[in-house]
């Protein structure tokens, strides 16, 4: 079952840190965005394998929504 890697504030995808196919553990961050002129982290919030990444960078963000899936 797939696990969504979801913004916990809305933003502008700055960095994306992971791609397709890499290994990533609890914790780890997976994208940065940029809001309000500070670099949040977004982390994965269990271990697993990135299946796809739902945005590219520059990209708008809302609070919630998808950033990267693991496997």
């Amino acid at each position: 079952m797939a696990t969504r890697v979801n913004a916990h504030i809305t933003g502008t995808v700055w960095k994306i840190e992971v791609k397709v196919g890499d290994s990533v553990s609890e914790g780890q961050t997976v994208v940065i965005l940029e809001s309000m002129k500070m670099e949040m982290p977004v982390e994965a919030p269990a271990a697993g394998t990135v299946t796809a990444v739902l945005v590219k960078e520059g990209d708008p963000v809302a609070e919630g929504a998808g950033v990267v899936e693991l496997g």
